[in-house]
């Protein structure tokens, strides 16, 4: 009864809206940030391998292996990610379109974040993210979504007539 209201309901999409708008401009503004005031992963990266050491380490020995052979050797790819990742997951869960695969990809940057050490306001940001998936649909009703989906929707499931189908052969 619970998810049917979260996932059906005019007054859940209306509160879905504010906690879509208000990730979303946490996520833009972080990342206009970035962008601007020349974050560079690299650092980042060094310092949470870093955490990966005592007894109870902020970052686990699989993540810290992650991070020194894959993320750190291409510091300026993840840079990129980063930086242009948050302001498009907020762009687009301001606008409301695409909605669920943006929150998804969101929840993906506040993981990477919380297995590098780094708690800030992750945690807050994953558990309103989780109510958006479940949401799915209902999230971006008042959005774009509206509109872009089932365009898409159409066009990937609707079949245009062909030549034969047109003259009956």
């Amino acid at each position: 009864m619970m998810v049917q209201w979260i996932r059906e309901s005019k007054v859940a999409a209306v509160l879905w809206t504010v906690i879509r708008v208000y990730l979303g401009y946490t996520w833009l503004t972080a990342g206009i940030s970035k962008i601007g005031g020349g974050f560079n992963a690299g650092g980042f990266l060094q310092g949470a391998v870093g955490k990966a050491t005592g007894e109870h380490p902020a970052v686990q020995g699989w993540w810290a292996g992650f991070l020194e052979s894959v993320a750190i050797p291409n510091a300026n790819f993840f840079t990129f990610l980063v930086m242009w990742g948050e302001v498009l997951v907020g762009l687009a869960l301001i606008l409301g379109v695409f909605t669920t695969f943006s929150a998804l990809m969101g929840i993906t940057m506040n993981f990477a974040f919380l297995f590098s050490g780094t708690t800030s306001t992750n945690p807050q940001m994953v558990l309103l993210t989780i109510f958006l998936l479940i949401a799915g649909w209902n999230a971006g009703k008042y959005g774009l979504d509206r509109w872009v989906i089932p365009y898409v929707h159409q066009l990937l499931h609707d079949k245009k007539p062909t030549l034969r189908t047109q003259h009956g052969h």
